[in-house]
C-alpha cells in the first residue's frame, strides 16, 4: 500500500519541523513548504493526498493558495485541505471555509487534533473515490 502523502506548509520553521516528526512517526509520508508558492509549487509537483497549512505565509499566502487549489485543482482528485493558523477571528475561520477549507485548527492546536484531522480526511478518501473525485 502506498503511503499518504502529506503536505505540510508553514514559515514557522521550528513548528513545521515539530508537527513534520509527529506526522512522520504516524506512518505518513510528508512533504515540507516554507511559504505559500512554495507550497503550491509543491501541490503541483508532489500530488499530496492532505494538505496542512498555514495562512500567514510570505510570497503567497495560505488563502490564496486554497483559492487556487479549489479554482484551478492541478490535480483530478481530491485533496484536503486543513488549516493551521493562528488567525481565530471568526471571520478567519469563515473565510476559510468559503473558500473550501475541509478542517481548520487553530495555533496553538494539540498535535493529537492535527493527527486526527489528518486521519478523518483520509477515511473519507474512499468515498472521493467512489465518487470518481480521487
Amino acid at each position: 500500500m502506498t503511503k499518504i502523502k502529506v503536505l505540510m506548509a508553514d514559515d514557522e520553521l521550528e513548528i513545521l519541523e515539530i508537527m513534520a516528526k509527529r506526522v512522520k512517526s504516524e506512518g505518513y509520508e510528508v512533504i515540507t513548504a516554507h511559504d505559500g508558492q512554495e507550497a503550491w509549487d509543491k501541490i503541483i509537483t508532489e500530488d499530496p493526498d492532505v494538505i496542512l497549512m498555514d495562512v500567514t505565509m510570505p510570497k503567497l499566502e495560505g488563502f490564496e493558495v486554497l483559492k487556487r487549489l479549489r479554482e484551478s485543482p492541478p490535480s483530478k482528485k481530491w485533496q484536503p485541505v486543513i488549516i493551521v493558523s493562528a488567525r481565530e477571528e471568526l471571520k478567519d475561520i469563515q473565510k476559510g471555509f468559503s473558500l473550501e477549507a475541509d478542517h481548520y485548527l487553530t495555533k496553538p492546536c494539540n498535535m493529537d487534533d492535527v493527527i486526527n484531522g489528518i486521519r478523518l480526511m483520509v477515511n473519507l478518501i474512499p468515498q472521493h473515490k467512489a465518487h470518481g473525485e480521487y
